[in-house]
């Protein structure tokens, strides 16, 4: 029997989660005798060169294709024109919103947003004003996550959503972006991101502009992430592991190549990530353990 391939499509070579999740799929398809192509926009999460990264991909017949969208809405044609390839997809960290997959892994965007923002008002003892960091508009997690946090502020009648700010997700535009918003004086207690990157990214600027820092959380629990929860720069962050949903989209695609049945979500719980917790979150993504199959799916 040939060597299976699993053709891998990420948003950008910028996120760090990002780089975890490929990472993870090269690990698992070593560990399973496969071997991964990746697929990744020179622009960030440009939707017209992922479009031409799948046609690619079709013109290389991989024996299966692991996909994180860059525009929810506009790859659904790419999406279909794999499945008219007879070439079946699994999604990992946003769901796909058209055509066909076999299975999903990821995590509860909304719900864990709605953790991470909690547990910011709690240490402001629910009272102040708090910027928000969003991320690209064709992003389902960006999408949720902001549900989250509006779910979040709706029930703080005492926190003021000071302003939104699009850092795309990443870190240096979240840089550019909270620089310019520093420039204009609007006060502001602490800080929610959507992902790590992003509130990185806050940190570099509040630093260059020799600003005190506030309390700042984001989502990815990434390695520079928990080196600044340690350093006492960020409060938390939330643990949404692209690696881990990588790993497994991966294990569902090559089991499901063997006949195997897999399940149509796989889920992965959320988890705060502080100081009082993030001895467990503090190595490499090299060194961080992979996903056992068999304690998080189950198979009916």
């Amino acid at each position: 029997m040939s060597t299976p391939t699993l053709a891998v499509f990420t948003k950008n070579h910028l996120n760090p989660a990002y780089a975890a999740a490929r990472l993870g799929t090269d690990r698992v398809a070593a560990r399973m005798g496969a071997r991964t192509v990746h697929y990744i926009p020179d622009i960030p999460d440009h939707a017209g060169q992922q479009q031409a990264l799948v046609e690619q991909a079709i013109a290389a017949r991989p024996d299966a294709c692991l996909f994180v969208a860059t525009d929810a809405e506009a790859m659904i044609p790419s999406v279909k024109k794999l499945n008219a390839a007879g070439i079946p997809v699994f999604a990992f960290v946003n769901r796909l919103q058209g055509g066909e997959w076999v299975s999903f892994a990821g995590s509860d965007d909304r719900a864990l947003a709605v953790r991470v923002a909690n547990h910011l008002f709690t240490h402001i003892q629910q009272r102040g004003r708090v910027l928000v960091l969003a991320g690209t508009h064709g992003s389902i997690s960006g999408r949720d996550r902001l549900t989250g946090f509006a779910e979040a502020f709706a029930a703080a009648p005492n926190i003021t959503r000071v302003a939104d700010l699009h850092g795309e997700f990443l870190q240096d535009a979240a840089a550019r972006e909270m620089a310019q918003f520093l420039a204009k004086g609007v006060a502001f207690d602490a800080v929610l991101a959507a992902n790590d990157a992003m509130a990185l990214g806050v940190l570099e600027a509040m630093s260059a502009a020799k600003l005190p820092l506030c309390p700042i959380v984001g989502v990815n629990a990434v390695p520079a992430a928990i080196d600044a929860i340690k350093a006492g720069t960020m409060l938390a962050t939330a643990s949404f592991d692209a690696m881990k949903m990588a790993c497994l989209a991966a294990e569902a695609a090559l089991r499901h190549l063997r006949g195997e049945r897999v399940p149509r979500e796989i889920m992965l719980p959320v988890e705060i990530v502080d100081r009082a917790n993030c001895a467990a979150w503090d190595r490499a993504f090299e060194a961080r353990d992979l996903p056992v199959w068999d304690e998080i799916v189950a198979v009916k």
